[in-house]
């Protein structure tokens, strides 16, 4: 198990659970975090032992968004990393979810900020959940830059393109509630009760078969952009297949027994 300075990584049961761990800078993106990060991604992906994924931050916010100053690697002890970047350039946009999805499914646990790089990386989780004194938003065009981790595109696809365009061209915080209200997040709890939340529905995730959990995930993006027609094709071809499957066999028992089932992923 991995991690780095500014990146926990942790098992709960079949869970993980990746922590950004930079509360003095309210959990800013460095160099070392985003490294931690993507590792943190390849093992959820490369051990079936893991059934899904709790992504958080220490301290009192999730994220407050990039540090340019600690992504170059200067005074954050960032500096032994930059070889992994030079080794992949793309590292740092796989780490924030725009060029990677992960297999297992992605629960956010947001307590705090969750504003610029942090609002754009929820958009790459699957489930989320907040503290009821969360605070999101797009700030970038504020300070006259772009929100370049893929907000234009996915924003509005996962909330009404009104919605999307407000938040997008007024760079203002949204409160938790109003979060949920437009449908960016799914739960709002007690301040101090997002982790605990998440890994609730985490454990309700693991108790499904866990080749079907990672087939509904696959088709549900896979299909989002595509006719009714294309979709429904896609989604035999994807889904069919999980019938015949061990998991598949031992769901029937258990329902038959009235037990809960054993999954071995098979």
């Amino acid at each position: 198990m991995g991690g780095t300075e500014h990146l926990d990584i942790q098992r709960e049961g079949a869970t993980l659970v990746l922590t950004l761990n930079r509360p003095e800078a309210k959990n800013a993106l460095s160099l070392p975090m985003l490294v931690g990060l993507y590792d943190g991604w390849v093992e959820a992906d490369a051990d079936d032992s893991i059934r899904s994924v709790v992504f958080t931050g220490a301290g009192d916010s999730f994220c407050a968004g990039m540090d340019l100053k600690a992504l170059a690697g200067k005074d954050t002890g960032g500096e032994r990393y930059r070889h992994r970047l030079t080794a992949d350039p793309d590292l740092h946009w796989k780490a924030m979810l725009r060029h990677h999805r992960p297999r297992k499914p992605v629960i956010a646990a947001v307590e705090g900020y969750c504003v610029a790089g942090g609002t754009e990386m929820l958009q790459g989780t699957d489930i989320r959940v907040a503290g009821e004194s969360a605070t999101f938003g797009l700030f970038e065009v504020k300070r006259g830059l772009f929100p370049i981790g893929g907000s234009t595109v996915r924003l509005q696809r996962q909330i009404p393109r009104t919605h999307a365009l407000e938040m997008l061209l007024t760079g203002r915080p949204y409160t938790a509630r109003e979060a949920a209200d437009i449908g960016l997040i799914g739960h709002v709890v007690p301040d101090g009760t997002a982790r605990a939340k998440a890994l609730e529905i985490a454990e309700l995730v693991n108790a499904c078969g866990p080749l079907a959990v990672e087939a509904v995930k696959a088709s549900v993006y896979e299909t989002a952009e595509m006719t009714e027609t294309d979709g429904l094709a896609a989604e035999l071809k994807r889904g069919w297949p999980i019938f015949d499957t061990a998991d598949a066999k031992e769901g029937a028992r258990a329902f038959a027994e009235k037990r809960s089932p054993q999954y071995k992923r098979a």
